[in-house]
């Protein structure tokens, strides 16, 4: 594999993955898709452009709070704090 492969083979950590879609299960029906696809892209560009391989809870973070409008990030960190993400640890505040 070179290096080209390895920075395009990123892996979700499971229990990253099982976060993702609880969050995305708060989406609204009609956003999801589009809204799922973005956050995706995002946590694996944040994990690739670290070098990394494994997308972290770290990664999902970040993501979530670059593709949602700041309009909906009280909402958002609302969805978190319920299941057990902290976001402030990451640097965003409460």
């Amino acid at each position: 594999m070179n290096d080209h492969e390895q920075l395009n083979n990123v892996t979700w950590d499971s229990d990253v993955q099982k976060k993702f879609e609880q969050m995305s299960s708060k989406i609204p029906i009609f956003l999801r898709d589009i809204a799922q696809k973005k956050v995706f892209q995002k946590a694996e560009d944040f994990a690739r452009k670290d070098g990394r391989t494994l997308v972290s809870q770290k990664d999902l973070v970040d993501a979530f709070f670059a593709e949602t409008p700041f309009g909906f990030h009280g909402p958002m960190k609302n969805d978190m704090n319920e299941f057990g993400i902290d976001y402030t640890k990451y640097g965003y505040p409460k």
